[in-house]
């Protein structure tokens, strides 16, 4: 059983056929902010990104373009899924892919086990299938086509033709599970959040559930079944297996018993394969449901959801070559409830990159530094006797830390951005009101010059532990200009709210603009 200070979080393992758009980089930059969060709250913290690179879809782009599966795979995720970690500064601890050993092996001992203790049968199939979803569609997600597919059933998803298959599979009895999952998501009721996804995952299981075809014997590109290799393992249930794969399932007791289980992070397109199908395997093989999942929204572009097929796709280095990295991950990660769907648009974030970062942080942090450096040598002033007015800094300072705590507890980064943001607001209006240039002019308030410029400073300080989850590159240069001894990532972010942690005597050094004017794609 893992400890309480135990946080082990993951991305949903992402399908490499195509080259990653904004939405996988939403979803992973909102996994690595938690997981930036918990790490330096002293939690004992593991973030799990990779590729799920088995199934028909792979097989075919690959044979599309000329290669194998494999060589088609490493080459996707050599040229664009391991760069996209860097352009959006993902401290991952680690990154599985499905043709990896470690995971093939481990996979079949699994399935190996549930078939053993009696949860898998072989039967007949015959059903309408998505090659774009990899997924056996219900008639409620099937809709008549049009245009072009006029006559033929599509996917609701895709549009796309669905391919009637007839097959000899091997089922998973998914029917048995019913009440042991209405029972867990009782029992547990963050288990599936926000709390539409919960009622969503709760209907659909009250509805019934039907066993689950888990192989495929028309096309070889997969793991095979341990018992009939002319079988491969259907695409989702090994992918869903990388989870307890990477942290040591069946090879590693100590560290599977000190990591699992997982929070997961998924689109909520995928939110039944986690809150459904994955407990189930799970209890078939004894072993411990994650700790949740959360369904976050779709990211959406003139209304339509982010993909590559209908040409909403957008690269992150679009944004990243013009706002930086810090800008992509402040923005998706504040401008869209965490959880529900969001719209992008250029001039929102263009708007947002001006009023809040350049103007309200970037600007706060330059002009306290710079009067630090005027007035005070460049040398952190003492803090004289509070008035009401630094007291009320103090407490905006200690309440936001806490409530953007809170926040992340509740997977809600957007949440806990605008608890910080209330200390950027707070102490921009507290230096407009205190005029520090008009009590310069006066040697009679040099002490209270001192004060007001220790609680801006101050301020600061709690400013770059809090957004260093969110912004690591602006609040690191934030950090150094402020001179504090230790490194920003071993400042324990659950006491940032802590105040008089600034030294006084402290050299404060040049800070450069920490989100420059930009100039406008075209």
């Amino acid at each position: 059983m893992s400890t309480a200070s135990s946080f082990y979080i993951t991305t949903p393992i992402y399908y490499p056929s195509d080259v990653p758009h904004i939405g996988h980089g939403y979803t992973t930059v909102a996994v690595d902010a938690l997981a930036r969060w918990h790490r330096q709250a002293g939690d004992d913290t593991w973030m799990l990104t990779g590729t799920d690179e088995h199934g028909q879809k792979m097989m075919r782009a690959a044979a599309a373009n000329g290669a194998t599966p494999q060589e088609w795979v490493d080459k996707l995720v050599t040229e664009s899924w391991f760069p996209v970690l860097e352009t959006l500064d993902v401290a991952n601890d680690d990154f599985i892919r499905t043709t990896q050993p470690r995971h093939e092996e481990r996979v079949k001992e699994f399935v190996q086990a549930i078939y053993d203790r009696g949860y898998i049968y072989a039967g007949e199939f015959e059903a309408l299938y998505c090659v774009g979803c990899e997924e056996f569609k219900t008639e409620a997600e099937v809709l008549p086509g049009t245009g072009e597919f006029e006559g033929l059933k599509v996917c609701a998803i895709h549009s796309k033709p669905l391919e009637l298959l007839q097959e000899k599979n091997y089922f998973f009895k998914l029917s048995e599970f019913q009440d042991r999952l209405l029972e867990l998501y009782r029992s547990v009721p963050d288990f599936v959040r926000p709390d539409s996804a919960r009622n969503e995952v709760i209907s659909f299981v009250k509805n019934g559930l039907k066993d689950l075809s888990i192989s495929r014997s028309t096309f070889d590109w997969g793991i095979t079944v341990p018992w009939d290799e002319s079988h491969v393992i259907y695409v989702w249930v090994d992918a869903l297996l990388n989870y307890a794969t990477a942290v040591g399932f069946g090879t590693d007791e100590e560290q599977f018993a000190r990591r699992w289980p997982a929070y997961h992070v998924v689109g909520k397109d995928i939110l039944r394969f986690h809150a459904v199908i994955w407990p189930a395997m799970l209890m078939a093989a004894g072993v411990e449901v994650p700790r949740g999942v959360f369904a976050h929204g779709w990211l959406l572009v003139g209304g339509e959801k982010m993909s590559k097929s209908k040409l909403t796709g957008i690269a992150p280095t679009e944004i990243t070559d013009v706002f930086g990295s810090d800008a992509y991950r402040f923005y998706f990660l504040s401008a869209i409830a965490f959880g529900q769907d969001g719209s992008f648009s250029w001039e929102d974030l263009s708007a947002r990159y001006q009023a809040e970062l350049a103007n309200g942080f970037g600007n706060l942090a330059s002009r306290t530094t710079a009067m630090i450096s005027r007035y005070f040598d460049g040398v952190v002033p003492e803090q004289g006797e509070p008035t009401e007015a630094d007291i009320h800094i103090q407490r905006v300072v200690a309440r936001a830390a806490g409530d953007a705590d809170a926040a992340m507890e509740r997977f809600r980064p957007d949440e806990a951005i605008d608890a910080i943001w209330t200390i950027v607001d707070a102490l921009n209006g507290y230096i407009t009101e205190n005029e520090p240039w008009a009590l310069a002019k006066d040697d009679a308030q040099r002490a209270r010059l001192g004060t007001v410029l220790y609680t801006a400073a101050e301020g600061l300080r709690a400013l770059a532990v809090l957004l260093s989850p969110f912004m690591p590159q602006a609040t690191a240069k934030l950090w150094d200009a402020l001179g504090i001894d230790g490194a920003l990532d071993a400042q324990p972010i659950r006491d940032a709210g802590m105040w008089g942690q600034l030294p006084a005597g402290t050299t404060v050094g040049a800070l450069a603009p920490l989100f420059p004017r930009v100039e406008q794609p075209a």
